[in-house]
């Protein structure tokens, strides 16, 4: 019996020495990960709200830019990809399309001045900037909490735990390529 009792020792001893290691590590990536889905959420949160409001935008503007049909078409076009769109890669590649599709509409507006002093529209386009505002602070707080995660991650003793039950890296939300240009727009007028 005197000889089981030494290893039982060590064994217990060893058993809640990786306890201690363990448990913190578990809870605080459990912890980063729920930030990460919250933050994630706010996201999507303020994409959908632009989406919302795109509609009311584009009606507006078709009352005074019937003809400009094709700026519209890609609107609603970019608007129903934003819609479906899953993940962060997915929806940033469809934000700046979206992106690109609303800054080719406001080359057009600049040719409506009744428009542009509509007060449903300047209200519209006002919300419109405020949305955008909080969608680069939902990104940019969401990627916080994704580097904090994956350096978590990354690091002893968090490295092992997160093999150990399953936590992998996640990813930023991140501009897609090109995003960096500002769209072109041609209303295909040949000018020389």
């Amino acid at each position: 019996m005197k000889k089981l009792a030494g290893p039982l020792i060590a064994i217990i001893v060893l058993v809640i020495i990786a306890a201690i290691m363990i448990v913190p590590s578990y809870n605080k990536l459990v912890n980063l990960d729920e930030d990460v889905n919250q933050s994630y959420a706010q996201i999507e949160t303020q994409l959908q709200r632009r989406v919302d409001l795109i509609p009311n935008l584009v009606n507006t503007v078709k009352g005074y830019a019937s003809h400009e049909k094709e700026v519209l078409e890609n609107i609603a076009n970019a608007r129903s990809k934003m819609a479906g769109a899953q993940g962060p890669e997915e929806q940033a590649a469809a934000d700046s399309e979206l992106s690109s599709a609303l800054s080719r509409l406001l080359v057009v507006v600049e040719n409506y001045p009744d428009l542009k002093a509509n007060q449903n529209f300047q209200q519209l386009m006002d919300e419109l900037a405020g949305t955008e505002n909080r969608i680069a602070v939902a990104r940019k707080d969401y990627n916080d909490v994704v580097s904090i995660f994956n350096r978590t991650v990354k690091r002893f003793p968090g490295k092992i735990v997160a093999s150990i039950f399953g936590f992998d890296e996640k990813e930023y939300f991140k501009a897609v390529e090109g995003a960096q240009q500002p769209p072109s727009v041609d209303f295909g007028d040949d000018v020389k």
